[in-house]
């Protein structure tokens, strides 16, 4: 079965091809001289009636034209009949039992109730498939993959359907054996009466046998449709050639008429009555049943064989007429149809795809198109030569949106299936490392994963909460655990901080203070500063600001004055030595001299290594601040040097002291 939509909602479904074959129209007929559209029998949608073709109008004659019997009207499948079936149908199964019911009987069926048993059961079906296929896509399956199972039941359905075609064809071949029996009969019946019509002997003679003959003309009934007409107007024609030639007693001949012109008399009242039925479709049945007697009842007499004629045309022109507005009528309604549903496929092929980028965009159009295929059902036909090409149009836009759905979705499906596999990745990576205690590296690591997993898109729906969950917990585990790792640490980062505040305040207590010891408590406070731990990490910089500023203030004061002294001292003892030991000052200098530049080839090979690690290597920091204080020494003790051996050199210039060579310049000047 086709429908409009692809896998998403059943609509009008089309007939097979079986129903077709089984549903073909009839051809038009001619009826009191005018032609009649017949009622089709229904397909797909019903098919509504051709405009009645023009006829010539034949010369007047006693009988009228002979009429096929149309198809009824009744026989076609309206909506509430429809209903009615459906109503009594709940299950797929019972349209199967009454289908396999009516094949293990005699009967051949009704055309009409086998077409909605069959159009009930392909419902059932679809929608069968549309369930299996919507659970497919809902546990995950893709929709190119889906295979539809075998439907136990439609084995026996079509096996039943084929039993009861089966026995309508040999009906039918029956049927068209007997029309072609009755054909041979017929003319063999017209040959006769031709044959007594000859002579007037002849006719008189075997009166008996005329009326014999047209006896057994009324009891045979149906003859193929295409020799009905010509057979009729030779069987009229040598009937009334009969009379003509007929010479009995007038008596006999006129008592015929009588009858004849009886019941036509009937005939003519009962045309005229339908004139008053309102059912239009069942007037114009019963007008063909009484042309029927028309043509089986016998000749009037021939003086009123033209008025009598006309009074019945009369009277079947005026249910013509209304049979043929009633079909106008259908025409008007199924050019409006066919109207509306062009106006509904120019809407649904005006709706644009290029914009849909969410399951809520292709939803919201979704049930647009629903809407529109709603309203197409509550539509009636269109013309027949029109009505399977606008279907096939609106079916065909249907079905281009639904696969561009489809499609959407496929594609949608991929990303959020690559989209799980990445976030599955993340998971793995965060659990692998929630038990770490590398607290700085795993954190980083950690803030990297979540910074990549929000970039990542959504996943499926049913695996989004577990897999979140997943990794917020791995994190979580991961980030409580090093809190509380380093909430001691902080601790005594804490207590650290407040030591480090003490030693600041008492290097400031010292710079207020005087004597001799105030370089070496300066220097414990020191060795103190060195051992205290790590203080937090904000306030490590401000603190080593402060620190750095007190003692560069305690050195600049404290050891200006400890090199006057100690060279005051050296002076001192200079004096003493020249006095006892003469001539030894000349050594000394020499002394000084060697010790002078070996302190200042250390200064420059400190100079050197501290550039080297600088550069070289983050982590000579440390080494660096310990060779810049050792060159802080060796400069205070290289200055005190240079004023030493100037001191030497003044006492050596001195009248009492021998000439020696010029001090060394002070290296810090």
């Amino acid at each position: 079965m086709d429908s409009l939509e692809t896998k998403e909602t059943a609509a009008v479904e089309q007939p097979s091809e079986n129903t077709a074959a089984e549903q073909t129209p009839e051809t038009a007929t001619t009826v009191n001289n005018e032609t009649v559209a017949e009622e089709p029998a229904p397909a797909e949608e019903p098919v509504p009636a051709e405009e009645p073709a023009s006829a010539e109008e034949p010369a007047p004659a006693e009988e009228p034209a002979p009429a096929e019997e149309p198809a009824s009207p009744e026989a076609e499948a309206s909506e509430a009949e429809e209903a009615i079936v459906q109503q009594a149908f709940r299950t797929k199964e019972e349209v199967v039992a009454r289908v396999q019911e009516i094949a293990n009987s005699d009967d051949v069926g009704d055309k009409q109730e086998l077409a909605l048993l069959k159009q009930l059961f392909y419902k059932f079906h679809n929608a069968e498939m549309q369930e299996a296929y919507q659970a497919f896509i809902d546990a995950g399956g893709e929709a190119d993959k889906f295979v539809p199972q075998i439907d136990p039941a439609e084995p026996a359905f079509r096996e039943a359907m084929q039993l009861i075609r089966d026995r309508r064809a040999a009906m039918q071949e029956s049927i068209e054996k007997q029309k072609q029996e009755n054909l041979q009969r017929k003319l063999q019946i017209i040959e006769r009466i031709q044959q007594l019509a000859s002579t007037p002997e002849e006719a008189n003679q075997n009166f008996d046998e005329f009326k014999a003959l047209q006896a057994e003309w009324k009891e045979i009934k149906a003859v193929p449709a295409e020799r009905a007409t010509e057979l009729w107007k030779n069987y009229q024609l040598y009937v009334e050639q009969y009379y003509d030639l007929l010479k009995l007693g007038h008596e006999l001949r006129d008592y015929d008429f009588r009858k004849n012109l009886e019941i036509k008399t009937r005939l003519i009242e009962q045309a005229e009555a339908l004139a008053e039925n309102p059912d239009v479709l069942q007037a114009f049945n019963q007008l063909q049943a009484l042309h029927q007697e028309w043509k089986e009842t016998g000749p009037v007499a021939k003086e009123i064989r033209e008025t009598v004629w006309a009074k019945f045309k009369e009277a079947s022109t005026v249910i013509n007429k209304k049979h043929q507005a009633h079909f106008e009528a259908i025409k008007a309604r199924e050019e409006e149809n066919l109207a509306k549903k062009t106006a509904l496929c120019e809407q649904l092929e005006a709706i644009e795809t290029d914009g849909l980028r969410t399951f809520a965009d292709w939803e919201t159009v979704t049930q647009k198109i629903k809407e529109l295929q709603a309203e197409w059902k509550t539509i009636g036909f269109a013309p027949q030569k029109m009505n399977t090409a606008i279907f096939e149009r609106f079916r065909q836009a249907c079905d281009a949106f639904f696969e561009k759905k489809t499609t959407f979705f496929r594609t949608v499906k991929e990303e959020l299936g690559a989209n799980l596999a990445k976030k599955k990745e993340l998971v793995e990576k965060a659990e692998a490392l929630m038990e770490s205690t590398e607290w700085r590296s795993t954190g980083d690591i950690l803030i990297n994963l979540q910074k990549q997993w929000k970039e990542i898109g959504a996943v499926p729906r049913k695996y989004s909460d577990e897999l979140w969950k997943r990794f917020t917990a791995a994190c979580d585990r991961f980030f409580e655990a090093r809190q509380a790792a380093t909430a001691e640490s902080r601790n005594e980062e804490k207590a650290n901080k407040e030591q480090k505040l003490d030693i600041i305040a008492q290097l400031k207590a010292l710079a207020e203070k005087e004597g001799e010891n105030v370089i070496a408590q300066v220097k414990e406070l020191q060795q103190r500063w060195n051992e205290v731990g790590h203080v937090p990490f904000r306030d490590k910089e401000t603190l080593y600001r402060e620190y750095r500023a007190i003692c560069d203030k305690l050195y600049e004061a404290y050891g200006a004055s400890q090199t006057r002294r100690r060279l005051n001292n050296f002076r001192a003892g200079l004096q003493q030595r020249i006095e006892k030991e003469a001539g030894s000052l000349d050594n000394e200098r020499q002394r000084m001299q060697r010790a002078y530049e070996r302190m200042l080839s250390e200064i420059k090979t400190y100079e050197n290594n501290i550039g080297f690690l600088t550069a070289s290597s983050k982590k000579g920091n440390s080494l660096v601040d310990a060779m810049n204080k050792k060159m802080e020494k060796l400069r205070e003790e290289l200055n005190l040097l240079a004023q030493k051996i100037k001191a030497v050199d003044e006492e050596i210039a001195s009248p009492s002291a021998p000439e020696q060579n010029e001090a060394p310049a002070n290296p810090e000047q």
